[in-house]
């Protein structure tokens, strides 16, 4: 397994960031073409290609971790923190994938998910 790390400045609150990152709905508004949820297990579709994932850990507007259920030692963790000074927030992605997967694509969808969330909350895109 192969882990990634990845990190973001948002400029808005960790109540509206985190519904986006922990919830069927605000994922389905950036991360996948649509998102489910049936008895705890989040179904996530691009195209013709399906995952499903569990929430394992998660606390109110500071983290989320979902483990991807095809292989239990894959998941991907969103964590929140902000900075006392300028009020912005990091999300600090982890993402564990497996050992064959490209880093440099893998990197550019975290980039373009993450410029595609940025839009839908009317935050400048970097």
């Amino acid at each position: 397994m192969n882990t990634l790390s990845f990190e973001y400045l948002f400029n808005t609150s960790s109540k509206i960031l985190y519904q986006r990152l922990s919830t069927a709905s605000g994922l389905n508004e950036w991360f996948a073409d649509n998102v489910s949820i049936n008895n705890e297990v989040m179904t996530f579709s691009w195209g013709d290609t399906e995952q499903k994932a569990k929430i394992i850990r998660q606390k109110n507007n500071l983290y989320v971790k979902f483990e991807w259920m095809d292989n239990p030692e894959r998941y991907t963790e969103f964590k929140i923190e902000k900075n006392s000074l300028t009020e912005d927030l990091t999300l600090f992605i982890t993402d564990v994938v497996e050992d064959d997967e490209d880093e440099d694509f893998i990197t550019s969808l975290w980039d373009s998910s993450i410029k595609k969330l940025k839009n839908k909350l009317g935050l400048k895109v970097n």
